[in-house]
This record gives C-alpha cells, sequence and structure tokens, in this order.
C-alpha cells in the first residue's frame, strides 16, 4: 500500500530533526528579541527587567510557533511556519510610550502601567483576530497567480533589506538607541566594517559550497553548518562577546500576567486591531508562499486556521508579558533552501524556544552570534521567497493578458515606497502608519484592486489558479 502522507506531515528522525529546528531557530533569533529590546529600551527598564522581556518573549514564540505549526481543533495551519513579535507593532507602541512620557510631564513615568496598557491592547487585538479570522480567509479568491506573485516577491525583496543590514554587522545602518529616554535611530560607525561583511561572505560561500557538493543531511543544514563556520571564524578573530553568558543564570521562570492586570483602553486597542489586520494580510502572503513551497494547496478553511492562530499567538502574547505575534517571514526562505516541507521541523523549533525561555544562559549562548554571520545566509534565503514569486508568475499569461504586467509592475512599486522613501508618506495621519509602513500590505491592496479592475472577479486568472492547484495536488 502506497503510503499517503504529504511531506508536510512527514516525521523525520530525531538527529535530522533537531539540526533543522536550531537552523530555523538561530535564523529567527535576532528578529524574535528585537522588539523586547527596544521596547525595554524606550520604557527605561533595567537590565534584569528587559531580560526578562527577553525570556518571556522566546517562550510565547515557543507556544505560539506550537499552536501554529503543530495545530488544535480549528487552529493552526499546520505548515513549517515559526511564529515571532510582529514589527508592524512597534511603531504603535513607541507612541504610546511617548504619549504616557508627555502626560506625565514632571512627574515620575510609570512604566508598569504603559506596559499593562500594551498587553491589554495586545490581547484585545488577538480576540479580533480570531473574530475576523473567517471574513480575510474568504479573500483567498483575490489572489490569483498574478497577485500572489506579486505580493511573495516583495516579501522576498523587503526581507532582503533585513539580510543585507545584517551583512552589514547591525540591523541598519543607523542603530536604534534610547537616548534621554527617547528611542531613535542614531549613526553607527560600525556598520559597513570590511571584516564584518567579510565573514557575511564567508557564510555565503560555504552555503553555497555544502549545497553544490552535498547531498542529503548536509545539503538540507547547509545554513546552520555556514552559521557554525562563521561564528567559529568571529570566535577565532574574537569577535563574539561571550561575557553575557557567563553572567545569564540558568533558571529564570515567566508566569502570565508577571507585571499585573492588563488594562483596557479604547485608542490603544483600535490601534492594536489595526496592526492586527495588517498582521494577517501579511500572514495570508506568507501561507501562500509556503503552500506554494511545500507544494500544499491552501484552501480557505486553512487560511481560517493559520490566521485564528496569529489571533491565539497575539493572545498569549499579551498574557506572557509580551507582544502581538505573526507567522515570521525570515523562516519562509529557509523551507525553499532546504527544501525540507515537514511541519514538525517547526514544532521541535517551538520546543526549542520553550526551553530557551526558561534557561537565560542558553539564550545568551544564541545571541552571542554576530548578525553579520547571519547576514551571510539571510541573502540565501530571503532571495529565496523572491524567487518562489518569480517562479509563480511564470505561470501567469502575460503574452495574452497584457494587463498583468501593468499589475505586476505598478504593485511592485508601490511596495517599494517604504524600502526607498520610508518618510514618504510622513505628512499623512499618524494613525496610518502601521499601514503605510508596510511594502508587503501596500502590494496586496494594490495588486488586488489592479487585478479586479483589469481582470475582474472570477477571471481567467483565478480559474488558472484553481487548474494549476488542481493537477498539483494530482502529482502530489
Amino acid at each position: 500500500m502506497v503510503d499517503q502522507t504529504h511531506p508536510v506531515d512527514e516525521m523525520l528522525p530525531t538527529p535530522r530533526l533537531a539540526a533543522l529546528a536550531i537552523q530555523h531557530v538561530l535564523v529567527m533569533y535576532a528578529g524574535a528579541v528585537a522588539v523586547p529590546f527596544i521596547i525595554a529600551g524606550a520604557l527605561g527598564l533595567s537590565p534584569e527587567q528587559r531580560a526578562f522581556l527577553i525570556n518571556a518573549d522566546l517562550l510565547a514564540c515557543g507556544f505560539a510557533t506550537l499552536v501554529q505549526a503543530y495545530g488544535f481543533p480549528g487552529v493552526g495551519i499546520r505548515l513549517p511556519v515559526m511564529m515571532g513579535v510582529t514589527f508592524a507593532s512597534v511603531s504603535p507602541m513607541l507612541a504610546f510610550i511617548g504619549a504616557a512620557k508627555s502626560a506625565a510631564g514632571g512627574a515620575a513615568f510609570d512604566p508598569t502601567g504603559v506596559l499593562l496598557t500594551i498587553y491589554g491592547s495586545v490581547i484585545a487585538a488577538g480576540i479580533f483576530g480570531i473574530l475576523i479570522a473567517p471574513v480575510i480567509s474568504r479573500l483567498l479568491p483575490l489572489f490569483p497567480p498574478v497577485v500572489t506573485g506579486t505580493i511573495i516577491v516583495v516579501i522576498g525583496v523587503s526581507l532582503m533589506r533585513i539580510g543585507i543590514n545584517w551583512a552589514g554587522g547591525l540591523p541598519s545602518a543607523t542603530t536604534r538607541k534610547v537616548v534621554d529616554g527617547i528611542a531613535g535611530d542614531f549613526p553607527n560607525p560600525a556598520f559597513g566594517a570590511l571584516d564584518n561583511m567579510g565573514i557575511a561572505l564567508f557564510v555565503l560561500v560555504v552555503i553555497l559550497l555544502i549545497t553544490k557538493y552535498s547531498r542529503g543531511f548536509f545539503g538540507n543544514v547547509a545554513v546552520l553548518l555556514g552559521i557554525i563556520a562563521g561564528g567559529a571564524l568571529a570566535a577565532a578573530l574574537g569577535k563574539m562577546n561571550f561575557a553575557p553568558v557567563a553572567s545569564s543564570p540558568w533558571l529564570a521562570f515567566v508566569y502570565p500576567l508577571q507585571f499585573g492586570m492588563p488594562h483596557f483602553e479604547l485608542v490603544p486597542i483600535l490601534t492594536m486591531c489595526l496592526v492586527m489586520i495588517v498582521v494577517m494580510i501579511e500572514s495570508t502572503g506568507m501561507f501562500l508562499a509556503l503552500g506554494e513551497m511545500t507544494g500544499k494547496t491552501i484552501s480557505p478553511a486553512d487560511l481560517t486556521k493559520g490566521l485564528r492562530a496569529d489571533g491565539v499567538g497575539t493572545i498569549l502574547g499579551g498574557l506572557f508579558n509580551t507582544f502581538p505575534y505573526t507567522s515570521f517571514s525570515q523562516n519562509v526562505g529557509l523551507v525553499g533552501v532546504t527544501g525540507v516541507r515537514s511541519r514538525y521541523v517547526a514544532v521541535t523549533g517551538g520546543i526549542m524556544l520553550v526551553i530557551l525561555g526558561f534557561i537565560p544562559k542558553l539564550a545568551a549562548l544564541f545571541a552571542a552570534i554576530p548578525l553579520y554571520v547571519l547576514g551571510g545566509a539571510g541573502l540565501v534565503m530571503f532571495g529565496m521567497v523572491a524567487a518562489t514569486g518569480a517562479r509563480i508568475l511564470t505561470n501567469v499569461n502575460f503574452k495574452d493578458q497584457r494587463h498583468n504586467l501593468f499589475i505586476v509592475a505598478i504593485s511592485i512599486g508601490f511596495g517599494m515606497i517604504p524600502l526607498v522613501a520610508p518618510n514618504f508618506f510622513e505628512k499623512f495621519p499618524s494613525s496610518l502608519k502601521p499601514l503605510l509602513d508596510s511594502g508587503i500590505l501596500l502590494t496586496s491592496i494594490v495588486s488586488v484592486i489592479l487585478n479586479l479592475f483589469f481582470n475582474g472577479f472570477g477571471s481567467a486568472e483565478s480559474a488558472q489558479s484553481d487548474a494549476a492547484a488542481a493537477a498539483h495536488a494530482a502529482d502530489i
């Protein structure tokens, strides 16, 4: 009897599963801890409180990943998805903090009160996300190949900025600091140092060599081996700081509502619900990209479960003293690089994140890896996402339906605005900032509207998409 188990549901041998999961955790770690680090700095929290927020974030990352990848009745898309804090929530949360500081005036600023307000808005946004998930999933017919491919190209290009900045040595040419209690971007003189970029290039070369000359297990963990090689080189050159590892405790305990009962205030809740809409639209693109990479057709019911998991993960974030969660796009490219489609890799990664949340010393060891080491791997993974979008676009009929060229061209143009001109929408109302800061969301909105304008609803493009999906499913 032929085994009908889809590769997504395949259980791999334990050693291989663990190595692949470590890859995913390494790739997402820097992004996962960045948001709590920024918010803790803006609030002026003590180093101990900052460390606690990072531990809580890792724990909630793990729980949310298990919900999404392992799945529960009615919740979880059951694909190799890793979950992390969305960067779309950073600007609104910094705005909450700034408003609270202004309201305090000369009085003592209470960071705990602001945190509790943030947690209340996060929990409410998670509930909102669960309620509207079926509505968002019904929009799936609006995403034929010309729309899906365009969105995934922009996802990859948007991620490439992260990889390039990692390779330069820090998250950006400016480094986010807190000066006089104000979070902002300040010049980073270390960005682009030749030795840092040399190590990033070394990692890239190692990954390419392993990919070309290795098969099976070693080929699947090429990114992990490249990161290990880059870390070893950085350590040999004295460029890794292990002091935080030595000073970190072995155990730390995180329990729900550790700062107190959340505060539920209308304006922060409405703002965070807007962020949740952004998250869900972006997640739709991630799920469609993963569906393409894993060969699994994403139905509206699957999409509903995945979006519900984003909502559940966000509720867990608020309860466990952290922030809104989304399907982490950084890890999508890794699926394309390895070719391993098993969701149990992400499940194992989720378990590892839970363990890291309780063992700060191990978490500090992961954090000791310089970002420029990850940069070499990022160029491979994030480029793979863009390549997946380009592959989808090869199935689009550009010859007989020349309007499709306009859809792709104009949608990508709008998606590039936040990347090439971050201040382009500076004069727009600040309440729209979560929408206008997302190139992925802009691309999604514009491509859907243009496709409806040129091709209509239920167009030939949609029929082509359904036929291709059915044929693809028949080949599996």
